[in-house]
């Protein structure tokens, strides 16, 4: 597996070995000893979420209060992602900083984020399911959102999707009314540590 930490801290790739035949390829998606060498800790897992996206499909940004903050690592099992994460520790030197993987059914790459990283993800072909695993059952009560398109953050969305088609972008209601970067610093609603991992 190849592994690279990503510009922002707390946040890695992977990139597993694929083993093909007549009958299909094989590949470990994940695997605890590589994660705990190349990220300096544990895994641990409480729950698996699964969700498929229609092409043009942005879900976040998405954090959880930090504490008790939420880890992911995300994993695409059909179709193809833009997968950003970014930095929403307050008190982190890449504050507001963001990085982004494609994730697809041909290099199956993960992503890593540790807590207090923000993360979205937009659908880049109709039918694409990604499967993440969490650190954190579901909260709602440490669920935040932030607008994914804050000019602030300055993340460059694509318009077009992995076959060549325009990306019309769907949100929730929910994601379309999120605060942008500055009122959530002014409502102190910033995760406050900047732990790498």
């Amino acid at each position: 597996m190849r592994i690279r930490e990503l510009s922002v801290p707390g946040a890695w790739e992977f990139t597993p070995r694929q083993f093909g035949d007549a009958r299909g390829v094989f590949y470990e998606s994940f695997k605890a000893s590589e994660f705990e060498k190349a990220v300096g800790r544990p895994f641990d897992l409480l729950q698996v979420n699964i969700s498929t996206s229609a092409a043009g499909v942005l879900r976040g940004i998405h954090y959880t209060e930090n504490p008790p903050g939420q880890a992911k690592y995300v994993t695409c099992v059909r179709g193809a992602f833009l997968d950003v994460v970014v930095d929403l520790r307050r008190d982190s030197p890449t504050f507001g900083k963001w990085d982004a993987v494609v994730i697809d059914d041909v290099e199956r790459k993960a992503v890593f984020l540790a807590e207090g990283l923000g993360h979205a993800l937009l659908s880049l072909e109709d039918d694409s399911t990604v499967n993440y695993l969490c650190s954190l059952e579901y909260a709602p009560e440490f669920d935040r959102d932030l607008d994914a398109f804050d000019p602030e953050l300055g993340i460059e969305w694509p318009t077009v999707g992995r076959n060549g088609e325009t990306l019309t972008f769907i949100r929730s209601d929910k994601d379309a009314a999120a605060p942008r970067l500055a009122d959530l610093k002014l409502l102190s609603r910033l995760p406050g540590t900047s732990a790498a991992n």
